[in-house]
């Protein structure tokens, strides 16, 4: 029976992890099936506390401890429908959302105690609910005679179909990939989040009714074929151009932008007989930048067998942007990290030889308030590099047929929102937008979010 004190008793335990030999040498996820008694031992842990700190910081507003409850009584099936309810896809935010800055971050045992791993159980719920054969329902029978189109499969795209489609809104979904899931597919490495998982939500979504045409680039005419079919359309397109950084001597050969490295090798690891990797084999490989991204790099770069990975980043390790569970994990692998190191020049004739770079310290707060690097004077040096990979992270590249339908796009390149009578609606009223080409690249939980309040807001626009 459950005391409200079983945090005292028990402490917190993560999964194991695979043996570092296993992890370095195949893409598999690194961590070791959980059983129901561990999962009932850690969520036993949980206060229920009266105003829950971690579904408030969580961007979907999980109803986390209510799930954690049923989740230590083993009932699964129940818990997976209680995290539909706020998430369409609990077992992907499980995997890759950055909890330790998120709802663990913010979990009351943090005051003296380790917080409660919400994240794994998240993930265990969903997984083992599947396999119990349990599915998403509609919640109504009929669909309506209204039909929604949304371009872009990734987490906004897809949380907007989930959403639209469970409430009997006929939906199709464009994508120029031959797959779903954008970056969840494509940007992040099997070690996180293994494509089966996504491939088994596209069945599931097609099950409910939800329409995929991939492989298809919209473009103006495409779209005004869609636009006459649809009563609305969401745009969920992301932000996929890479931010360079200034940087002299990037044109070299060797050196790669973050993200075609890891589609590369995802398209490879998914398809090796059709597709060819950016391979980093027995190369010296350094990568810039602090992010998960960056971090997605290095450990690819591992398991590729680089004879050496060193991540690059011009703060300390405190200031890093990334989640503190990735940056331990890529430590663990093997990764060798210079903090306070600024980039300078790619060094080479033709091809990339050396990376010259200067130490750096933290002087006063820019304009994001946080502490702005400064050169130290005579701390220049070169470093031996054959590959370099810039992931500094992506910024908005709205397309051609977005502007030829009178969407008005910000000073940075997003598009703007009109906000007047339905949120996610653009300045054109009959298309809605969400995710990262509303705010800048960010977490794929925040897309989630915006995928599925949008899908409530085109209901209200349908009528």
């Amino acid at each position: 029976m459950s005391t409200n004190f079983e945090f005292i008793d028990i402490k917190r335990i993560d999964p194991d992890t695979k043996p570092l030999e296993v992890r370095k040498a195949n893409f598999g996820e690194i961590y070791e099936p959980q059983t129901h008694d561990d999962i009932a031992a850690q969520s036993s842990r949980c206060l229920d506390c009266g105003n829950p700190y971690c579904e408030w910081k969580c961007p979907l507003h999980n109803f986390i401890p209510d799930w954690l409850k049923l989740a230590n009584e083993g009932k699964y099936e129940e818990a997976a429908d209680l995290c539909h309810q706020t998430n369409s896809f609990p077992e992907i935010c499980g995997r890759i959302c950055p909890q330790d800055k998120l709802c663990e971050g913010a979990c009351t045992l943090n005051t003296g105690f380790e917080a409660v791993t919400i994240g794994q159980i998240e993930k265990h719920i969903t997984d083992t609910a599947i396999n119990m054969g349990w599915k998403p329902k509609r919640y109504v029978e009929k669909f309506g005679k209204k039909h929604v189109s949304i371009i872009g499969a990734g987490p906004a795209g897809l949380a907007c179909a989930e959403n639209l489609i469970r409430r009997g809104v006929k939906c199709t979904v464009y994508d120029k990939n031959p797959e779903i899931g954008g970056l969840l597919t494509y940007g992040i490495p099997e070690f996180k989040l293994e494509k089966s998982i996504v491939l088994k939500r596209r069945e599931m979504l097609e099950e409910l009714g939800v329409k995929f045409v991939l492989n298809t680039e919209v473009d103006t005419k495409k779209v005004a074929e869609i636009d006459k079919k649809s009563d609305a359309i969401f745009l969920g397109l992301g932000t996929y151009e890479s931010i360079k950084g200034k940087i002299e001597g990037t044109n070299k050969t060797g050196v790669v932008e973050a993200l075609p490295y890891l589609i590369k090798n995802t398209e490879y690891l998914m398809d090796p007989d059709d597709a060819e990797k950016i391979d980093f084999k027995d190369h010296r490989v350094a990568v810039l930048g602090g992010g998960d991204t960056a971090m997605d790099c290095v450990r690819t770069a591992v398991r590729q067998q680089a004879k050496s990975v060193t991540c690059i980043y011009r703060r300390d390790q405190e200031n890093m942007p990334g989640s503190i569970r990735e940056i331990k994990h890529a430590m663990e692998e093997g990764v060798d990290f210079l903090f306070n190191t600024q980039p300078l020049k790619v060094e080479g004739n033709g091809s990339i030889t050396s990376l010259k770079v200067c130490e750096t310290k933290l002087g006063k707060p820019d304009a994001s308030g946080r502490q702005r690097p400064e050169l130290i004077e005579g701390s220049e040096k070169a470093i031996e590099v054959d590959k370099l990979v810039i992931a500094f992270g992506y910024q908005a590249d709205v397309p051609d047929f977005v502007l030829d339908k009178n969407v008005k796009i910000s000073d940075t390149g997003l598009v703007e929102l009109n906000n007047n009578k339905f949120n996610y609606q653009t300045s054109n009223p009959k298309y809605f937008a969400g995710g990262d080409m509303i705010i800048g690249s960010s977490l794929a939980v925040h897309a989630i979010a915006h995928g599925r309040d949008a899908a409530k807001e085109i209901i209200k626009f349908i009528g």
